[in-house]
């Protein structure tokens, strides 16, 4: 019995009950929440490709790689902290997780302000470094500007987030993104429709939803009866705690800023095909987003499972769930590409209806979707040994994969093989493949407790 149980409205023990509801029940939620989420640059991107410009669509759409890199960054980061709250919860030591809370929130403020000017500033560079066509660039940068602007809103939301997440409860952020969400597309449609604003309608629109889901996941911290209550007064840094997460984080939040800004390199590959290219491209990206989300969902399941079971020294559990996810992973993405294969024209024509984009974007949906199911692998393996503590044989692994391996294949076929569009965009299924290889390799090698935070 968990000395939680008294909370079950707010938190959830993994270590007792069904494996496979623990992670449905987990991954669902989150799932929707995640598309929710996803509304936010999809909305912003059919609003501008249906009602502003081609080069507006362009200019939001092909921003992902700049704006996932600070995200992605932080996003890591936070994933240590979770790791910490979990194992501590499943080990029954809620003074610990209210010490990890106070010392999580206290970093996202800090680290919310040094972002929002490290983001601000990186803008210039990051347009050029993309290869940005020159009719488009201005675009970018003023809707880069404006988000960057506004990111410490979606910094604490994701925080927050983590933070219930932890201790087994999905539904509570899935609740506040689907109010976000909504009210991103509703401000959409009136500053673009109604006042006839462009790049910057859509950014201000987002960010202010952002800022919503902040309040809206603040103050559930602060009312929670659970162990995760957040204490304004007790907002301090417990250096022992930080450095448990940094040791988990930072390899994470170094592996997603790294593959994030190397994509900025793979879409200078892209935009040298032209405009109708880059708009294509970034009508697979909106999907691609999507194709990854039951994956990902299922993953960060497992990263709670893992930490909750290993925290009480359940690792054949903690096994069992791996498995459990993986199966549920493959299943889920292999049902959603094949209608993503068949409909690909009509899926392209939702965001943008100029002839020259549906065939690009087509192109690249029927190719590349077939491929989605190696990402299972390393996706699920890669969050169960994040959940263990391990964070930094992941990052070494996907970093050499989605960076240095994808690097040297773009610049061998551009210069050597084929500098046509289609053997580029395959740059993405060759670093699958070489990562979800190792990936599995390592976790069949490496007991999984190795790594465990909680003695």
């Amino acid at each position: 019995m968990s000395v939680f149980s008294k909370n079950k409205r707010v938190d959830v023990d993994m270590t007792v009950g069904s494996i496979f509801r623990h992670i449905l029940m987990f991954a669902l939620p989150l799932l929707i929440g995640n598309l929710f989420q996803q509304l936010y640059n999809m909305v912003d991107t059919w609003v501008v490709g249906n009602f502003v410009s081609n080069e507006a669509f362009s200019a939001v759409g092909t921003v992902g790689p700049i704006v996932n890199m600070l995200i992605g960054f932080f996003a890591g980061l936070s994933s240590g902290a979770g790791v910490v709250i979990s194992q501590n919860y499943g080990a029954g030591k809620p003074d610990k997780v209210q010490d990890a809370v106070h010392t999580a929130m206290l970093m996202t403020l800090l680290l919310g302000v040094v972002l929002t000017f490290v983001g601000i500033a990186f803008v210039p560079l990051a347009v050029r470094l993309a290869n940005t066509p020159d009719e488009v660039a201005p675009l970018s940068r003023l809707y880069l500007t404006i988000y960057f602007s506004g990111i410490i809103g979606l910094l604490i939301y994701n925080m927050g987030a983590g933070i219930f997440r932890a201790i087994g409860n999905s539904l509570l952020p899935f609740l506040f993104l689907v109010v976000s969400a909504l009210l991103n597309t509703g401000l959409d449609l009136l500053f673009v429709l109604k006042l006839g604003m462009g790049v910057d309608g859509v950014a201000y629109a987002t960010i202010i939803a952002q800022g919503v889901s902040a309040v809206l996941i603040v103050v559930m911290l602060l009312r929670t009866p659970s162990c995760a209550r957040l204490h304004v007064t007790k907002l301090k840094i417990h250096w022992p705690i930080l450095g448990k997460i940094f040791l988990i984080g930072i390899p994470a939040a170094l592996q997603m800023a790294i593959t994030a800004f190397s994509n900025i390199f793979v879409m200078g590959y892209i935009n040298h095909f032209g405009k109708h290219a880059m708009s294509g491209w970034t009508a697979y990206a909106k999907v691609d987003q999507l194709l990854f989300l039951p994956m990902q969902s299922i993953a960060l399941a497992s990263t709670t499972f893992v930490g909750q079971n290993l925290g009480a020294n359940q690792i054949d559990r903690a096994k069992k769930g791996v498995r459990t996810a993986l199966l549920l992973a493959f299943t889920s993405t292999v049902l959603l590409s094949i209608p993503v294969m068949y409909f690909a024209p009509p899926i392209v024509e939702f965001f943008n209806s100029t002839p020259e984009v549906v065939e690009f974007g087509s192109l690249f949906l029927r190719h590349i979707t077939p491929f989605y199911v190696l990402c299972c692998v390393n996706q699920v393996y890669a969050s169960a040994l994040r959940g263990s503590g391990n964070s930094r044989a992941p990052m070494v692994i996907m970093l050499s994969s989605f960076v240095v391996f994808r690097q040297i294949y773009l610049y061998i076929m551009a210069n050597f093989i084929s500098n046509t569009i289609l053997p580029i965009a395959f740059s993405y299924p060759a670093g699958w493949l070489v990562c979800s290889l190792a990936t599995l390799i390592y976790y069949r090698i490496v007991p999984l407790d190795r790594h465990k935070v909680v003695a």
